[in-house]
């Protein structure tokens, strides 16, 4: 029988009538916990907690601790400036932070703070060697020089000069300087001069936009460390997701490529216990950033290795070991949920056996293992559409789920959550479609409500129990919505095949299933079909203005945010090419023609185009650039179309700043309002 997540359970279910519901400025003001780091003799649990002031237009972030067994979380760190990024000493006498930038240290009563490091620019990912005399760390090397180092007669001259693509990545230009890995001698108190592991590589570890310290890792012996990066340049890193990982050993000074036999990407190292295995991340496909995440492992003293999760038909993340190496602990998505996973290395086979711990409507963001009194801790972030994350503890044995922290218990109080419903729907081809519905708080089935089609990005981004800031389904259904949220093709937790299926057949399938999806909804009697629209983000607004021109009037109001609206353009203009270059076939001047650039491009349909609607974007989104929504914005304006363009200067693929994000709630709304 599966064991099921009572309390997250609970909060799925409609709540009993209250006053208040969660409006965009209540979302802002939750607090926010971050991941789990169990302490190494087990007892205690550090993570962080940011608080978000709408007024200052910031969120301030501050340590805090939590026993393993249970009990009142005590805050550690009381400065105005945000501490993060928390972390043991291997003795556990102190505890890591960063802070202004630089790396701190403190008591684990939170007494006497010490900066530890003075390095101009900062530092970051700070990781502790397992025998606490060095620490490893991160920072930007000027590798090529800048146009005022070129012409320095010149210092007021203003230009970018390149010579190759990746120019520019996510939201940032390149300036010739690079992430690179250093390795200092540390003592209590303070931190010796780093040695760079990269001299001269225009290179960065761990790998940009998003790579943290999970692509880095020591070696228990505190003698070899593993970082993770990508050796390629201009053009070639522009059509490449060939990343890998590299052993450095610092008695010798000497590096070497571990996994040079693969052409996809290689990440997250990290060692066993006893220092004999090396397991990691593996995607195979080259330019496929989607595709299955593998589990790898290799015998160091050998060198041989193997994938320990052949054959398992889903995704691998966060991999750690039990602190005895009996086991491997991982999270992964099952049918739109995310649950913990336990493989069982005792077993010495081929492919070791793998056992779901975790059941539950649910999603676990984070995973941390440490061992309390000969007891397997396990601890992670948990979240679900209907609850923002919290900490709770896993039973190795039993799956059993028991709450550790409730940061936002006051202020979710009394508010009115709405009822989610999961439901398989058919789709044209003969398959089921996991569809989650969500419902307005106190939902009358008597009545006719307005009905929303939530389009989501990736495109391979499953719609899982995520709890998300911007699209948070709770806020949309308390404005008064039926929110209907399909997993189509090409979302990731329901194997490999259905999530393949999207790559080359944008405008196929995965647009017909959204169609299945509001299809079946609107037959429900209390769906008003007279009052559908369609949202989304990324290749959710690509979804958008798609629909837009092949939704045979199904429509009467569409938000698009960040959307893909001209493939040709699209290419020319965004940075990771592998990614059009995978998902359209290649590029748009290849003979012949790729087919998506002749039958997937939104602007081939906007003749068709009649319905209003509303187009966000960041002007510093260099995935999905701007000129995407200025483009169906001109398409609209020229045929009459009621339509509205909304630019966040400030802001890229998302909306991070605390006042934009409630300034996009009320264009949302208020464009739905006067709509819909």
């Amino acid at each position: 029988m599966k064991r099921i997540l009572l309390p997250l359970l609970l909060l799925l279910a409609a709540s009993a009538p209250a006053a208040a519901q969660i409006t965009p400025e209540t979302l802002i003001s939750l607090r926010r916990v971050g991941a789990p780091t169990v302490s190494p003799d087990g007892a205690t649990i550090l993570h962080t907690l940011t608080e978000v002031s709408l007024e200052a237009n910031r969120g301030t972030t501050q340590i805090w601790a939590v026993p393993t067994a249970g009990g009142e979380p005590r805050r550690l760190t009381e400065a105005a400036t945000s501490s993060s990024s928390p972390q043991w000493r291997p003795d556990g006498r102190k505890i890591g932070f960063m802070r202004g930038g630089q790396f701190w240290e403190m008591n684990p009563d939170g007494s006497d703070p010490v900066q530890l490091t003075s390095i101009d620019g900062g530092v970051g990912n700070v990781l502790w060697s397992p025998t606490g005399t060095h620490i490893a760390y991160t920072r930007d090397v000027q590798i090529t020089p800048t146009p005022l180092q070129r012409y320095p007669d010149l210092p007021n001259a203003n230009v970018r000069l390149y010579d190759g693509l990746m120019y520019r990545h996510w939201d940032t230009w390149e300036d010739g300087a690079y992430s690179h890995v250093f390795i200092a001698p540390y003592r209590t108190g303070s931190v010796g001069e780093g040695t760079d592991l990269m001299p001269g590589e225009p290179y960065d570890a761990p790998l940009k936009p998003f790579g943290g310290a999970e692509q880095l890792a020591w070696h228990p012996d505190g003698n070899r460390f593993i970082y993770t990066a990508k050796k390629l340049s201009g053009a070639e890193a522009a059509v490449s997701t060939n990343s890998d990982l590299y052993l450095y050993d610092r008695s010798t000074g000497t590096t070497r490529n571990l996994t040079a036999d693969n052409a996809g990407y290689d990440t997250n190292p990290v060692f066993s216990p006893d220092g004999r295995m090396l397991v990691w991340s593996r995607m195979t496909t080259p330019m496929y950033e989607a595709d299955r995440h593998r589990l790898m492992a290799m015998d160091l003293a050998s060198g041989s290795m193997r994938e320990l999760s052949f054959g398992l038909d889903q995704n691998v993340d966060s991999p750690v070991f039990a602190k005895n190496g009996s086991h491997i602990y991982f999270l992964s998505g099952v049918e739109a949920t995310v649950q913990v996973f336990s493989m069982d290395l005792r077993a010495r086979s081929t492919n070791p056996p793998v056992k779901q711990l975790t059941y539950g409507v649910h999603d676990f963001t984070s995973l941390s293992v440490g061992r309390l009194r000969n007891t397997e801790v396990l601890v992670g972030g948990v979240q679900s559409m209907s609850a923002p994350t919290d900490l709770w503890r896993v039973d190795a044995a039993t799956g059993e789920l028991s709450r550790l922290t409730d940061a936002n218990a006051d202020r979710l109080n009394g508010i009115a959550l709405g009822k989610v419903e999961s439901r398989w729907v058919p789709t044209t081809d003969g398959k089921q479609m996991k569809v989650w519905v969500i419902f307005p708080p106190n939902f009358d089935p008597t009545k006719k409500y307005p009905t929303l089609l939530y389009c989501q990005g990736g495109p391979q981004g499953t719609v899982s129990q995520f709890f998300s800031y911007r699209w948070n389904f709770q806020t949309l259904a308390s404005a008064g919505y039926v929110i209907v949220a399909p997993n189509r093709r090409g979302l990731p937790s329901f194997g490999q095949e259905w999530n393949r299926q999207i790559s080359g057949d944008w405008g196929g399938q995965a647009m017909k299933d959204l169609l299945s999806a509001i299809d079946n909804v609107a037959a429900e009697p209390w769906a008003d079909e007279s009052r559908l629209g369609a949202v989304g983000a990324s290749f959710g607004g690509y979804s958008v203005f798609w629909l837009a021109g092949n939704h045979q009037n199904r429509f009467k109001s569409f938000i698009a945010h960040a959307g893909v609206f001209n493939l040709e353009s699209m290419y020319g203009h965004t940075e990771e090419l592998f990614f059009a270059e995978f998902d359209m076939g290649g590029s748009y001047w290849q003979q012949p023609q790729p087919e998506s650039y002749r039958t997937d491009s939104p602007h081939l349909y906007v003749d068709r185009w009649t319905t209003p609607m509303l187009i966000i974007h960041g002007e510093r989104d260099y995935r999905v650039p701007v000129s995407e929504g200025m483009q169906a914005f001109t398409a609209l304006q020229r045929q009459g179309i009621r339509s509205r363009l909304v630019l966040f200067p400030e802001e890229n693929h998302w909306i991070l700043s605390p006042q934009n994000s409630v300034l996009w709630h009320r264009e949302f709304f208020g464009w739905l309002k006067e709509t819909l």
